[in-house]
């Protein structure tokens, strides 16, 4: 092309290297082929980071405002700032405050700076500060804000802070540290992936298969390739993206400005036949000149400078001088470009300035530029997509039966408090039966093993899981959090440091952690665990204040809102005041018989132990008459529980609570809340492990066996459980021994009391999700935008999307 010097062919060279195009330049072929391994670096290198971000390897969190992300693969030329605007004019037509946030490439946006009305806190923004695209967009949206910084989480806080609950972040596919709401890949139809290889030698920031994590693909430019071809390139999307969520866009022009020593007016003649020298800085140049072929135009000469180039004085004289020379009527650019030109560039020198007057009659321009917007195709379709993915959906994720129990009741919390939202469970132990029993759907496979669980205590039980299938049932886990990957928001987690690496190694964000599995009165976490929460969690409730502490001294985001496990007892009111539950006589009505709990644990070994309660039943009471209640855990078989009660008589008349009997001893079966079957209750003879701790915490005394997890559990509860020999008559002594002495009771009673804690941090993991990560907001957004689409005159009639 005209013009054109040695540096300015060898970069047309490079480009047309990059985009799979034939070579212009044939000297500069060796040397492009030298740029062919370091891509195979940064293809190893995005691997890598993929890897480790999908992983949970590097920290990625949620923002506090919902955010739809508008990327690519490539390095421009897709579109991206008329999609943005498209999606703002439509989300603000239909009274969504909508801001953007932008990494302002070019400028110098160390600290988080707020565009509104083209304007920084009343003083006029310029390219320097900001960029040339977050100018571009304030000017085409005086309305919004547009916070640009290279630390994005700062500008959509700073949004947040102005009031503004929903952004849309610019070129933000490879910001992986955030999580997005909805993931926008723009693909250009003309050039989807150039040489097909990553940077220095192609176009692409990622590897094609990255789409993968895409929720939406646009196909930009749909117009300006044959239907075959563009046929062809979604069906090769297709194998990354589902069909159903590839959607095809174009460009068109809105209108003609244009441009001289006296600014901008409208150009409301036709620009067909006109004789054009087009230059530009933006990702695919060659696009620019094809649309304005399409609108008659006659280019007659081009120019192309790297993206975002910032143009000098110089260049400016050279592109008139090459005006004049090839005989076009207008210099013509993008609108992007305008940013980009000198402040003064019309005064290149006072003879220029007389020509320009002379040519153009004084005040006439001569910088023609068109202004484009997006079309979509399918717009309706595409805002149902967009809307379904800002519905929250929340994962919670327990490991153990009173794990499950926590995260139940969190899971009822988190749907009261955010009824727009999908909750789903997580249980890595048993089949969720809790979590399905009150209708939340269970994400997980089943894991079912002779133990019940992962144990910590016995090799023996721990070697019988990994031989019945326990590696396998962690591999088919993992893959049920693939499947739900990427349409989450932060993971719940309610148990212990193994569950919170596996939610991470499965979601990859850092998750919410309420730690009910360790406390500074046993040995608390340790220093691996402690490094594990400070570097990977984003806030941790611990189950009492001391423990808290430890995390908080070693840089962890941990505090302390009431013990997790006492909140299973909210519809039982506990206070400091509540008298001894011991059943004297004078106790105004009060049962003669004191009432015992019995527990035979959650796990397998249950079917085994309850015959060691039923015998010290027996025992107990020969010696003093009481009233028993059993509460099998869901996780097992009533009939086979039955079938382990050897001589004992299993009554199940209808309309009446279920019942064992024998000899004059009859002990209630109760299934379901713990904490409601032990309403009245004066001691416990229990297996179990959190039912035990929650029965503590409300006062009831703790009679246990003593083996290895029981003594753990006893550093824990202190002086509000005895442990003894896994023998009838030592917990039918030990029981007796209780019962019979008001002043041992009420002490172990208020032991437990101190040590349990009150409730109170299910409550504050709800409020965190609502205030910090916006989950509260999120509800909101997607329900105003939902019962849009439904309408008539949907989010899709705006002008925006059409």
């Amino acid at each position: 092309m005209f013009g054109r010097t040695w540096g300015e062919r060898v970069v047309r060279s490079y480009m047309r290297f990059v985009r799979g195009e034939r070579l212009s330049f044939r000297g500069c072929s060796f040397l492009w082929a030298l740029l062919v391994p370091p891509s195979w670096g940064m293809s190893l290198w995005t691997q890598a980071m993929d890897f480790f971000y999908r992983h949970g390897l590097k920290r990625a969190v949620e923002p506090p405002i919902p955010v739809i992300s508008v990327g690519n693969l490539t390095y421009g030329g897709t579109n991206k700032t008329p999609f943005v605007e498209m999606l703002c004019r439509a989300l603000a037509d239909h009274g969504v405050p909508v801001g953007i946030v932008s990494r302002g490439y070019g400028g110098d946006n160390s600290d988080v700076r707020v565009i509104e009305e083209s304007r920084i806190e009343g003083v006029e923004a310029d390219r320097r500060s900001v960029g040339d695209e977050p100018l571009l967009l304030s000017a085409r949206l005086p309305r919004i804000p547009v916070a640009v910084s290279r630390d994005r989480m700062k500008g959509l806080k700073e949004l947040k802070r102005r009031g503004v609950p929903l952004a849309v972040a610019d070129d933000a596919f490879q910001h992986r540290r955030l999580v997005r709401d909805v993931d926008i890949v723009l693909i250009d139809a003309a050039c989807p992936f150039g040489s097909g290889r990553l940077i220095p030698a192609g176009i692409l920031r990622e590897p094609p298969s990255a789409l993968k994590r895409a929720h939406i693909v646009v196909v930009t430019k749909a117009d300006q390739v044959d239907t075959s071809t563009l046929s062809g390139l979604r069906r090769g999307l297709a194998k990354f993206v589902p069909e159903d969520r590839i959607f095809s866009a174009r460009l068109r022009v809105v209108d003609w400005v244009l441009r001289g020593p006296r600014g901008f007016r409208p150009f409301q003649e036709s620009v067909r036949g006109r004789r054009l020298m087009a230059f530009s800085a933006i990702g695919n140049p060659d696009s620019f000149i094809r649309s304005l072929e399409r609108e008659g135009a006659q280019v007659v000469g081009e120019r192309h400078f790297r993206d975002h180039h910032v143009y000098s004085r110089e260049d400016m004289k050279t592109l008139y001088d090459q005006r004049a020379a090839c005989g076009a009527d207008f210099l013509a650019c993008t609108e992007k470009d305008v940013y980009n030109l000198p402040p003064s560039w019309q005064q290149i020198d006072q003879k220029i300035d007389q020509k320009i007057d002379q040519e153009m009659d004084g005040e006439s321009p001569f910088l023609l530029v068109p202004r484009v917007a997006t079309v979509l195709e399918e717009p309706e379709r595409f805002a149902q997509v967009m809307v379904e993915y800002l519905r929250p959906r929340i994962v919670v994720a327990s490991n153990g039966y009173g794990e499950d129990a926590i995260g139940v009741l969190l899971a009822e919390k988190l749907r009261a408090a955010f009824p727009a939202a999908e909750v789903l469970a997580f249980p890595l132990v048993g089949r969720g039966e809790p979590y399905r029993n009150r209708g939340f759907p269970v994400a997980s496979t089943p894991s079912v093993t002779p133990s019940g669980g992962v144990l910590k205590y016995r090799f023996r039980d721990l070697w019988g899981d990994i031989r019945a299938g326990l590696f396998g049932h962690i591999r088919d886990q993992q893959r049920a959090w693939h499947h739900i990957a990427r349409r989450m928001r932060t993971p719940l987690c309610v148990g212990d440091v193994y569950l919170l690496l596996h939610a991470l190694w499965g979601q990859g964000i850092a998750p919410l952690f309420v730690a009910t599995a360790k406390t500074v009165y046993l040995t608390g976490h340790w220093k691996l665990e402690r490094f594990i929460i400070r570097r990977y969690c984003r806030r941790t409730w611990t189950r009492d204040r001391d423990s808290a502490g430890q995390l908080t001294a070693s840089g962890a985001d941990a505090s302390y809102a009431g013990n997790p496990i006492m909140d299973l007892l909210e519809d039982i009111p506990i206070s400091k005041d509540m008298p001894d539950m011991l059943m004297l006589e004078d106790t105004p009505g009060a049962s003669p018989r004191p009432k015992v709990l019995l527990l035979p644990g959650s796990r397998a070994r249950a079917y085994d132990d309850v015959g060691l309660l039923l015998e010290a039943v027996e025992r107990l009471h020969a010696s003093l008459p009481c009233d028993y209640v059993m509460v099998p855990a869901p996780t097992l078989s009533l009939s086979r529980l039955a079938e382990a009660c050897q001589g004992w008589r299993l009554d199940e008349r209808e309309g009446d609570v279920p019942r064992l009997a024998k000899n004059g001893v009859v002990i209630a079966l109760r299934q379901g809340n713990v904490s409601a079957a032990a309403a009245g209750v004066v001691l416990l003879l229990g297996l179990g492990g959190t039912a035990n701790q929650l029965c503590a915490g409300m006062g009831i005394p703790v009679v246990s066996i003593d083996e290895k997890g029981k003594r753990v559990q006893k550093k824990l509860l202190g002086d509000a459980e005895i442990l003894v020999e896994p023998e009838a008559s030592a917990l039918a002594d030990c029981a007796l021994k209780i019962l019979t002495n008001p002043e041992l009771h009420k002490k172990m009673s208020s032991v437990g009391r101190a040590r349990m804690g009150a409730p109170g941090a299910l409550d504050d993991v709800v409020r965190c999700a609502a205030d910090e990560l916006g989950w509260g907001v999120r509800c909101e957004i997607y329900t105003k935008l939902n019962e849009a689409i439904q309408t008539p005159c949907g989010l899709s009639s705006s002008k925006g999307l059409r």
